[in-house]
């Protein structure tokens, strides 16, 4: 399956945990629901995932995680925040480089509409 593919049925699930449990809850709770609906569609999600750095050729020990990674090509970095900073598009850009995928998606489960609240992110896609 391709990443535009996942990051479709990804979208759907966004969707139904936004209209089920609305906005203003913890990031946990977005990310366990996100994962149930997931795997309700036999996709594989690895969840809290290490991403290794490398700095001169050493590598690092640090505690970066991406908070999902489905089908081993899609990034989703989910948010429950006031306002998406810059900060945010630009940490999914970097754990996409880091990781070698091409997609990423940040999303913002604390917005009273979710549809503009899902960013893609490229690399090299």
């Amino acid at each position: 399956m391709l990443e535009n593919e996942i990051s479709y049925k990804i979208r759907g699930c966004i969707f139904r945990v936004y209209n089920s449990l609305g906005p203003g809850l913890l990031e946990s709770v977005y990310e366990a629901a996100l994962i149930y609906e997931l795997k309700k569609l036999d996709l594989d999600v690895q969840a809290q995932s290490a991403i290794p750095v490398t700095y001169n050729e050493v590598k690092l020990d640090l505690g970066f995680r991406a908070d999902l990674i489905v089908e081993k090509k899609v990034l989703i970095e989910i948010k429950s925040v006031e306002n998406i900073a810059e900060v945010h598009h630009k940490q999914v850009l970097t754990y996409l480089r880091l990781t070698g995928l091409k997609l990423g998606l940040l999303v913002n489960f604390n917005s009273e509409d979710i549809a503009q609240s899902i960013y893609r992110k490229v690399n090299g896609l």
